[in-house]
Order: structure tokens, then sequence, then C-alpha cells
């Protein structure tokens, strides 16, 4: 018999994710605080729950697609969460991107009940999860991750198994550092570039086809920051949580985040001085231009 699916967190990625599964027979039960989102679900077939507690009664297998660490905690260990409701032989897989150090914990706490954990880093845009083209990074026993594969197949077209649990949101915290990292030099590039009176059409040419190349700017940019929209795809917040979490975790294993603490640096400015921690994370691109006294270029 399949595995029942309790998914909770229906947000820009995982609204689209749990989609896939509902669209492609996966028996779903969903969870989100916002009614019209549980609403879109339930159109294509998915079951409708009405708190954490009754998605996880109605499911094998819950996953988890929130915002932050003390929103995943909340789903496995709060009163109605997966270690107070869940049996053995349960499984929960943690999509979202939190402290690899929280993950580990709550990896630990529901072994010791008999429920298996799985974290899967998301890897690419909402675009991507739209059409099912999303990337994992995965921290499972082999055991787990052949249970597993089957949902994250009908969600994305890439899975690497990245070691045990722990492992796959520890490779998106430090894939994520390098993102966001790379999106403040961006900003800066192309905002220097338009203070010299460069082109912009040709400067991207330029550093998309040279050693420069970043893929964040070759495939998400240009439908973005530099069509002139930043409305949010990742929030700007969201990128600053992420990076947070990256720095952090460099301190913790005592190596140097010189760069990534500049950039969660430009991140603040962007988010207190100009109000953009709402929009999306390319609209760096609009604080750099601000701060030189220009408008953002675009393509």
């Amino acid at each position: 018999m399949a595995d029942r699916i309790g998914f909770i967190g229906l947000g820009n990625m995982g609204g689209p994710m749990s989609a896939n599964l509902a669209r492609k027979g996966f028996q779903v039960t969903v969870f989100d605080p916002r009614p019209a989102a549980i609403e879109k679900l339930t159109a294509l077939g998915a079951r409708g729950a009405k708190s954490v507690g009754e998605a996880i009664d109605n499911a094998d297998i819950v996953v988890t697609m929130v915002p932050d660490t003390p929103d995943v905690e909340g789903v496995v260990l709060g009163p109605d969460g997966t270690l107070a409701r869940g049996r053995k032989g349960m499984l929960h897989m943690d999509m979202s991107t939190i402290s690899p150090a929280a993950s580990r914990r709550m990896a630990e706490k529901l072994k010791e009940k008999g429920i298996s954990w799985v974290d899967a880093g998301v890897g690419r845009s909402p675009a991507h999860a739209e059409k099912g083209e999303s990337l994992f990074m995965v921290g499972a026993s082999a055991e787990d991750l052949a249970r597993v594969t089957p949902l994250l197949n009908a969600m994305g077209n890439k899975v690497v198994h990245c070691g045990g649990p722990g492992a796959g949101i520890a490779t998106k915290v430090v894939n994520n550092y390098l993102a966001m990292c790379l999106n403040q030099l961006n900003a800066e590039v192309f905002t220097l570039g338009a203070k010299l009176g460069l082109d912009t059409k040709a400067l991207f040419e330029v550093v998309t086809s040279s050693l420069s190349s970043n893929d964040h700017l070759k495939l998400y940019w240009p439908t973005k920051a530099l069509k002139g929209d930043i409305e949010p795809g990742f929030a700007l917040d969201l990128a600053f949580k992420d990076l947070s979490i990256g720095v952090g975790a460099a301190k913790e294993a005592g190596s140097p985040a010189h760069v990534g603490s500049a950039a969660r640096e430009a991140m603040i400015r962007a988010r207190t001085q100009q109000g953009l921690g709402q929009k999306d994370v390319t609209a760096l691109l609009t604080a750099a231009a601000t701060e030189a006294g220009i408008k953002p270029p675009t393509l």
C-alpha cells in the first residue's frame, strides 16, 4: 500500500511541489495557515486538513516546507506535532532551509520513537517547482532514501544523496551561502557598470559568457530585477535568513565567513534602510543602485 502524505506548508515552493504530488496520484493531505492555499490543492484532489495534527494523523510520511527553524520545530516538537502524534514506522521529511544543528536534533528525537528523518533541501526556483524540475539535496539512510524517492521524482528531476540525516540541509546551507553572496556581487557589478556608463545588455552578455558567469545571474536575474520586476519569487527576507544560517554555521565550525558576513550586512541595509525585505532577493540591485544614486539598470 502506498504511503499517505501529509504536506505542511504551501508557500511559493511548497504549493507547487505538493500540487505535483496531487496531480501525479499521491494520496496527499495538506495544511497551511492560509485557507486559500489549501483550497488550491483540494481543487487538484488533495485532502485539506484543519490543523497540523490532522495532517499528521492522516499521513505515513509527513513533509514540511515552512519558512524557518522555529516553524519546523513547531511541527515536529509541538504538542500536536510529529513527535507527539506520530507512530513508529512513520517518516518525517523536512524540505525547509533551517539550521543543520536543529535538523540533527530533531532527527535524534524522532529516532527515539521509531520515526525516521529525511532532510531534503530544495534547489532551483519556484518556476522549476511549478514544472516539477526541482533539485533535492538529501540527507537520509539508504532505506529511507528509497522510500521517499518516488515523492522526490514527482516533484523534481535531480536527486543528490549527500549522506546521512543532516547532510542534505547542510549541503543546502553551503550552496545557499554561495548563491546569496553571488546575488550581492551581481548587484554591485551591474550598479558599477551603470555608473561607468556601460550598456547593461552588453555587460550581461560578457559576464554570462565568461569565467565570471553564475547561474543565478544567467537564469534568474533576467526574469526579475534585470527586467524591472522585484516582486518576490524568493524574498530577500528569506535570502537573509538563509545566509544568516550559513554565516552562523561557519562561526560554529570555526570557519572564516568574511565575504558572507559582508553580503549579510548589505542585506541588512537593504531590508532596514530601504524596506526591501519583502521584495525579491534580486532587489539587492535596487538597493545597490539607490546607494549609488542611479536607477536600477535593466536589460
